[in-house]
């Protein structure tokens, strides 16, 4: 029996393109549950501890409000 099958440059590429997504999402993904595993087990502050607040800037016209 005689395999009939093809495969054009362009289904080559959109295989490749797919496997190569799938790659990047997994990456991804490792990462932010990493993140979370490290958060849990109290390796890595949260976020939320790690930020810092912005001072709001001082006014610059040097005029008082008046309510």
């Amino acid at each position: 029996m005689r395999n009939l099958a093809y495969l054009d440059p362009g289904s080559g590429s959109v295989l490749l393109q797919a496997l190569l997504g799938g790659v990047a999402a997994i990456a991804i993904t490792g990462k932010l549950w990493w993140h979370r595993l490290l958060t849990l087990l109290r390796i890595r502050k949260p976020e939320e501890d790690t930020a810092k607040a912005v001072p709001a800037a001082p006014e610059e016209s040097g005029q008082s409000r008046v309510s």
